[in-house]
């Protein structure tokens, strides 16, 4: 029998597994990779697995990992499902365990301390924060009765934590998701963890504050009362901040549609925000485009061709417009 956990390498797929695991430790092969790296089941079914194997999947959408999932299923293995994209219909299998919710207002850190009645919720807060579900995070933490300097520095981390799943592949990223994991998989507590301050902590820091500063070379595209467009340079510091700053002009635009196209080869990949004062809409505009995805509030596209840039915009104008 072998184990598989299969997470998103941002901040909420690594808080999910870490109150996961702390409640159900199991020493697993860890399957991850950069926030946009979704398609990861495909990895276990390369790897042969068979009845009685068990599979934890967090954080990924189960749309995008169907087939794989249904192979899992078919060979008779155990598989866990959490998380809050979109996932089209659910297989039928006594051999999996679904907790889905596309709900703009909860994540796969907040569905599996749900799931785990709070044993872990510290960590469930930075798994919010860090997803831009700032709301919901602050809710929880008055909850457990965190202090407003407990909250803040579980914002920044949590914060931290998504900036350094954001690139085009490993190489871009500061740290190997599944290393982080690691390197948190010993505290029971993010306040523990804070309180050892890990190096990576500052590395990840210093390397936010110095790709924010490059980011004066941005272009705007569009910029009305439905939408604000932004365009970044084929830059590894570029791609790295994206998604950190698609959910700063979020918080700071409430009533806006976000884009922003970061150049790549092929055109750029996008990343867009709902209007946070109402979270829904990103993932059906961006299914309007081939390698569209995500779930209401937040969504992208991996390639989308330079000659459909003025439609992307077009269609984020009207469609937001329209809701």
């Amino acid at each position: 029998m072998a184990d598989f956990d299969v997470f998103n390498g941002d901040a909420d797929g690594i808080t999910a597994l870490l109150q996961l695991r702390l409640a159900e430790p199991r020493a697993a092969q860890l399957i991850t990779g950069i926030k946009r790296d979704i398609a990861l089941l495909q990895r276990v079914v390369q790897q042969r697995a068979a009845s009685g194997d068990r599979v934890a999947v967090l954080d990924l959408s189960l749309d995008k990992n169907r087939t794989a999932l249904e192979q899992l299923l078919a060979v008779e293995a155990e598989v866990f499902y959490c998380d809050h994209h979109f996932a089209g219909q659910l297989p039928h299998s006594s051999r999996l365990l679904s907790l889905i919710n596309e709900s703009p207002e909860v994540c796969t850190s907040l569905l599996v301390n749900g799931y785990l009645r709070g044993r872990y919720a510290p960590w469930a807060v930075v798994g919010a924060y860090g997803d831009n579900l700032h709301q919901s995070a602050a809710r929880l933490a008055a909850q457990i009765g965190l202090s407003q300097a407990e909250r803040a520095a579980l914002c920044e981390l949590g914060e931290l934590l998504n900036y350094n799943g954001y690139g085009e592949s490993l190489a871009d990223l500061h740290f190997d998701p599944a290393d982080l994991y690691r390197q948190m998989s010993p505290f029971s507590s993010p306040l523990a963890l804070l309180a050892a301050n890990p190096p990576f902590i500052a590395a990840l820091r210093e390397g936010r504050a110095a790709d924010s500063a490059a980011l004066a070379e941005a272009k705007t595209l569009l910029h009305s009362d439905i939408g604000i467009v932004k365009q970044l340079p084929n830059r590894a510091w570029a791609r790295r901040i994206s998604g950190v700053w698609a959910n700063q002009l979020a918080r700071d635009n409430p009533h806006q549609a976000i884009a922003l196209l970061t150049e790549r080869e092929g055109g750029y990949l996008v990343s867009v925000r709902a209007p946070r004062a109402q979270p829904r809409g990103a993932v059906e505009l961006c299914q309007q485009f081939a390698g569209g995805g995500g779930r209401a509030a937040a969504a992208g596209i991996n390639v989308l061709p330079e000659a459909e840039k003025t439609q992307f915009i077009e269609k984020l104008s009207t469609h937001f417009n329209a809701l």
